[in-house]
């Protein structure tokens, strides 16, 4: 019911759809076709959404370092001018981020997690006071009324079996992305593309699970 609620705003306002991709792998990305297809989907079912493309790849976020965690915690007044260009990579994610609607989100997985340049934009949206803050009832977070779509790609099979347990990929966006207030999650997957009995059927299977 949700998710519904999320996708009616086409009634009021034009859909904006953020798709952000982490794979390296361009047309090859199994990750960015499935992604393509939840766009397309939500392109569907909401004819004058407009769509803007982040690759994360080819404009990577900074790994965070002193000067970015000086600048998160010291007041906008009392910036220096190193510490506003160090903070602008961060604010403008979050503003990207804020001004969508849904959020696609392509999430390859490396080793039993995300790709790290995945992580270093998750560094930079969380920022304590502008996308969660803690009060007397604990954290909360403030970025609010989105939809986002998980596009998961993986070697083996990950969402059941003996392998479960070894996914880092949805687990921790769920709670991270919970964290900061996006609660309304739902992820599709195109799994086992590097296994014999699963590869050739990997992707169709994945994109016909999409349900918008």
């Amino acid at each position: 019911m949700v998710a519904y609620v999320c996708l009616n705003i086409k009634s009021n306002k034009k859909m904006k759809i953020l798709h952000l991709i982490s794979s390296p792998r361009g047309e090859a990305s199994f990750s960015i076709k499935l992604g393509n297809a939840i766009v397309e989907k939500l392109q569907a079912a909401n004819p004058e959404s407009t769509v803007k493309v982040h690759s994360l790849i080819k404009t990577p976020f900074p790994h965070l370092e002193e000067a970015h965690l000086n600048s998160f915690f010291t007041p906008a007044e009392s910036r220096t001018p190193e510490m506003l260009e160090a903070v602008k990579h961060s604010d403008d994610a979050i503003a990207e981020l804020q001004d969508a609607d849904a959020i696609v989100i392509g999430v390859p997985m490396y080793n039993f997690s995300i790709h790290s340049t995945l992580k270093a934009w998750i560094d930079h949206i969380a920022r304590a006071g502008i996308t969660f803050r803690y009060t007397e009832n604990g954290p909360e977070g403030l970025v609010k009324n989105k939809k986002v779509y998980l596009a998961i790609s993986t070697g083996g099979i990950y969402s059941e079996g003996a392998m479960k347990a070894y996914d880092f990929t949805e687990p921790y966006l769920r709670s991270v992305l919970g964290f900061l207030g996006m609660t309304d999650i739902t992820a599709y997957r195109v799994e086992g593309v590097n296994m014999p009995q699963f590869k050739d059927t990997a992707l169709e299977k994945g994109i016909n699970s999409i349900d918008i």
